[in-house]
């Protein structure tokens, strides 16, 4: 069995519509983009994922995330 039949890669999360859903967390950010929590969090702080800070939380524009992916 190769590696990558016990480690299947999680599917990407959809992009919601951002009229619908002007931002989402940076989790379900992370989940779109198909990286880790951690990376994404870490990403953030310098400045490669735009992030709104809402008092101790952080949301992603939706629309912004659209951009990074090229949609």
């Amino acid at each position: 069995m190769t590696q990558a039949a016990r480690y299947p890669r999680a599917k990407p999360a959809e992009i919601p519509d951002p009229a619908v859903e002007p931002t989402v967390t940076i989790e379900r950010a992370s989940s779109i983009l198909g990286i880790g929590r951690g990376l994404a969090y870490a990403a953030a702080k310098r400045g490669e994922i735009p992030v709104l800070h809402l008092g101790r939380a952080l949301r992603v524009p939706t629309a912004e995330l659209l951009k990074m992916l090229g949609q």
